[in-house]
């Protein structure tokens, strides 16, 4: 009841436990802090927290539009609102070094378990978009060594997330992993990969732990899990696709109001009232309030 039953330490102790479990780490990407009950309780290891669908939510592009403020209150909800370790999208750090520093503190006290830091240039794109570009690897360097200076918890995890793959290439990317883990990463995000060989040479490249991003309409096949893991991917994100199959369901639905002026049609495939109130524990609230006051409106008392 009213948030997470689990410390934020706990939360990124398990987060570090998990990604040295050899079992590969499945976390979806939540689209609100309702949605983290349902990854719960669907038996996933932790929740992602996309930047696309954060500043998709405020009917923005994913350009880099998002603030630290706005990015700092979301993954506060969000990770109050679950037991589960939630790793959030940093964007570049939100300016420079400094900037990237006061970026893991801000979002160390919203109570998320990581984050991830890019080494694009701003302002950024969706990594699955053409035309994007990188910094150099000094600079990219150096917000992960802000980014881990500031950490105060250490068991924190700081991720660097590259988009080298993209721009310059396959071997080029592997070298940038390299650079970034000896600032300190503690696991390596490489985007838009190509295939599974791909994933496989980041592997033999790097001694940390390795994210898989499987977003749907991108550069990357969506490989299963199971193939994900058995070339020594640790974790993977599916970011955007619970905000896609939730749009798509209003969209229908919203068609269907249109033209028949009625969701009769719907209901069969909506979340019932009861199922929703389960979610958010409806009960537990309702029999706290009990056992703190109950009120007598006809003798105008409290008891």
């Amino acid at each position: 009841m009213l948030s997470s039953t689990r410390t934020p330490n706990e939360k990124r102790r398990a987060f570090r436990a998990g990604l040295a479990s050899g079992t590969i780490q499945r976390f979806p990407g939540a689209f609100s802090p309702l949605s983290t009950r349902l990854i719960q309780e669907k038996g996933f290891e932790g929740v992602y927290l996309s930047g696309a669908v954060m500043a998709n939510e405020l009917g923005l592009p994913d350009i880099g539009l998002t603030t630290l403020t706005e990015v700092a209150l979301r993954a506060a909800q969000t990770a109050s609102a679950t037991d589960l370790p939630v790793l959030v999208d940093a964007d570049t750090g939100f300016g420079e070094p400094m900037n990237a520093a006061r970026t893991v503190q801000a979002l160390e006290d919203a109570g998320v378990a990581g984050l991830h830091i890019e080494d694009q240039v701003n302002p950024k794109r969706c990594g699955h978009l053409d035309g994007k570009d990188v910094v150099d690897t000094t600079t990219a360097v150096r917000r992960i060594r802000a980014a881990v200076s500031a950490r105060r918890d250490p068991d924190l995890v700081i991720m660097a997330r590259t988009d080298v793959r993209g721009v310059e290439g396959l071997t080029a990317a592997t070298e940038r992993a390299k650079a970034l883990v000896g600032a300190g990463a503690d696991a390596i995000f490489a985007e838009a990969m190509g295939s599974l060989e791909e994933f496989a040479a980041m592997r033999a490249a790097v001694d940390v732990p390795i994210l898989a991003n499987m977003t749907e309409f991108g550069k990357s096949e969506l490989f299963t899990v199971q193939q994900l893991q058995d070339v020594g991917v640790d974790m993977v994100i599916f970011p955007v696709s619970l905000l896609r199959i939730a749009m798509g369901a209003i969209e229908r639905g919203l068609d269907d109001l249109a033209a028949n002026g009625s969701l009769r049609a719907q209901v069969p495939s909506m979340q019932t009232r009861a199922r929703l109130y389960e979610l958010v524990d409806y009960a537990a609230y309702a029999a706290f309030d009990d056992g703190v006051a109950t009120f007598d409106l006809a003798n105008n008392r409290a008891d």
